[in-house]
């Protein structure tokens, strides 16, 4: 299961009447582009989260993957009524209390992958139509919207069998947004394990900087954050280092970066004085490979704090 986020706009209520997602194939003058093409990656039972004017308004399953099809009639946009278009049918599921996005942007913003952000810094919305919504946003959007929209939950309106949630005819809400949660978890936990257990091999079951063995302090950290990664990169054991949780928590937050060569940059916020004290010496250097090398250098460019 993926999720997405779909900036609707006017087109809203006459999407949701159909039971559509409808986008262009191409401009006016013949431009594809990433937020048009995004609607040929949607599969079956896929989640889209709705925005339109500043609020998540809506979320809604996709009931099969796309197809081309020209613009319905019923949609007011100012192009060709024969314009050729990607088509997904969804099931719309609204919410009673709209998410505003700006209200809750503190925690969504460290959410947003670099690359093809649904939203601005301001928390304005990203001009496009189809964006990507990975696993810990969407985990953070239902849990906003959970505490929105659900005020009491019974086992009427819940059914657990076997660890899967069973949709009722009582609320159709809840069901779908504890099923988004529990799948979109799940997946995380599976790939941060498969993750984990690559790394530990490649990195010979020890901290890249100061050799600790012990698994219960060694973390598997990401050099391109799971935010930013392709579902391939997320598994991609060279996307990323062994260290224990000391340099881990250095590495997570820009403190310190690794450069083509393997060689160690340390951030000016940490003072030399206290190089000792972080474990740490100009002279460090990783055992990077080829495959690592563009994950390390993408690391060092976007996360590490001069």
């Amino acid at each position: 299961m993926q999720s997405y986020i779909v900036m609707q706009g006017r087109t809203y209520d006459e999407e949701k009447e159909l039971g559509v997602l409808w986008s262009l194939q191409r401009d006016s003058i013949g431009n594809a582009h990433h937020f048009w093409e995004r609607m040929k990656e949607v599969l079956e039972g896929d989640r889209i989260f709705h925005y339109v004017k500043g609020d998540i308004v809506a979320i809604s399953v996709a009931k099969s993957s796309y197809k081309e099809a020209q613009k319905p009639n019923e949609i007011m946009l100012p192009v060709s009524e024969h314009a050729q278009g990607y088509l997904v049918e969804v099931d719309y599921y609204e919410l009673d209390k709209p998410l505003t996005i700006e209200g809750s942007f503190d925690e969504i913003l460290p959410l947003l992958p670099i690359k093809y952000s649904a939203f601005q810094d301001n928390a304005n919305g990203n001009q496009g139509y189809l964006f990507p919504c990975n696993e810990e946003l969407t985990i953070k959007l239902v849990e906003l919207i959970s505490d929105l929209n659900i005020y009491e939950i019974d086992e009427e309106q819940l059914e657990f069998v076997m660890g899967t949630v069973q949709k009722t005819e009582h609320d159709f809400l809840i069901p779908i947004l504890a099923e988004t949660e529990s799948e979109t978890k799940t997946k995380l936990r599976l790939g941060h394990q498969r993750f984990r257990k690559e790394l530990l091999s490649l990195w010979h079951d020890q901290c890249a900087l100061c050799e600790v063995e012990l698994p219960e302090l060694l973390q598997a950290s990401y050099a391109m954050p799971w935010k930013d990664c392709t579902n391939i990169e997320r598994i991609d054991p060279n996307n990323g280092i062994l260290l224990c949780r000391n340099h881990d928590a250095l590495y997570q937050n820009g403190l310190i970066a690794f450069d083509g060569q393997g060689k160690i940059h340390i951030s000016s916020r940490i003072s030399e004085e206290d190089y000792e004290k972080y474990g740490l010496t100009k002279r460090m250097t990783v055992n990077r490979t080829e495959k690592n090398k563009p994950f390390l250098k993408w690391h060092k460019k976007h996360m590490f704090k001069e």
